[in-house]
């Protein structure tokens, strides 16, 4: 209080002899507001936040969004957005999608994602389709792991010629 009253000795001989209360509500403003004005938007600018769904949280569901996504709870139902992060604790019963999606709980049902990061504690139980996927020692998984995310309906009819191509090459030698 002494360096409030260095500063503005004027207004406090007239507002003491007034009320006491409007003095500590003049320099608290004006000294509040100086620091929230340069640290409250650079802070917040530019950096998207994740949508957390809390241990305490089970979702019966879709659930979408725009951004990224940790789950932490459970939830029945589909799952998308830019970035899936799941939890070691989490459950998801369903599809999950996304631009990259890190397991580190459990899924029953499938990835969709073009980068796919099981972490050592990861327990899938559905197919992963992927562009590019990391395995880390000690996650399970009871499913295949299918490299055609993003491609077209095509990809499988070639998929089924190129066996019988490959058997009649060593039949016919």
């Amino acid at each position: 209080m002494a360096i409030f009253k260095s500063n503005d000795p004027k207004p406090e001989p007239a507002k003491p002899a007034a009320t006491p209360a409007p003095v500590p509500e003049s320099p608290r403003p004006v000294a509040t507001a100086q620091p929230l004005s340069p640290v409250t938007p650079p802070a917040r600018t530019g950096v998207p936040m994740a949508s957390v769904i809390s241990k305490a949280l089970k979702i019966t569901g879709q659930l979408e969004s725009t951004e990224d996504i940790q789950i932490d709870g459970e939830i029945d139902g589909d799952v998308r957005g830019v970035g899936v992060k799941i939890g070691s604790n989490a459950k998801v019963k369903g599809t999950v999608y996304g631009d990259e999606v890190e397991l580190a709980g459990t899924i029953d049902g499938k990835i969709e994602a073009k980068k796919v990061i099981l972490n050592g504690t990861a327990r899938m139980t559905g197919d992963v389709v992927h562009q590019d996927i990391k395995i880390e020692s000690g996650a399970f998984i009871d499913g295949h792991l299918k490299p055609e995310f993003g491609k077209s309906g095509a990809k499988p009819a070639s998929v089924t010629s190129t066996p019988r191509q490959l058997q009649s090459v060593p039949t016919g030698t």
